[in-house]
């Protein structure tokens, strides 16, 4: 099994890319590699490779899959020191869940003039229940 790759430069947060993903969904401890790093680089750049045009689908699919993984952790006691996973699982979880929530509003949307995306007529329109075989009278 290959081992995947941390990386993580606060320098490229201007740039929608791989640190930002990370900057924003909070995983960027990644000297500890796999111990403190809940993504791998690669795990990242496919989330926007598989939505180039769409940063919350990527974001967002990236977050479905924290949510899967880190859903059986459990808070754990060792000595005086408490770690408590399920923290970790319930933010990245209400994080899922609002986003889930913009991007659904976002594709129901009527698209806007010029965006590229093919419009559809009306699926009402004024006459439609109109019988041109009834005739007028």
């Amino acid at each position: 099994m290959a081992k995947g790759t941390y990386t993580y430069d606060a320098a490229m947060l201007r740039e929608a890319g791989m640190d930002r993903m990370r900057f924003e969904l909070g995983d960027t401890m990644v000297e500890g590699l796999s111990d403190t790093t809940a993504l791998t680089d690669e795990e990242i750049e496919a989330a926007l490779e598989v939505h180039p045009k769409s940063w919350k689908r990527a974001k967002l699919m990236l977050l479905e899959s924290l949510c899967r993984r880190f859903a059986y952790e459990v808070d754990t006691k060792t000595g005086p020191l408490w770690l408590y996973m399920q923290e970790r699982a319930k933010l990245w979880r209400e994080d899922y869940e609002k986003l889930k929530k913009e991007v659904s509003v976002e594709s129901c949307c009527i698209p806007k003039p010029g965006s590229g995306i093919q419009e559809r007529p009306p699926y009402f329109y004024a006459g439609m229940q109109r019988n041109e075989r009834a005739g007028s009278g």
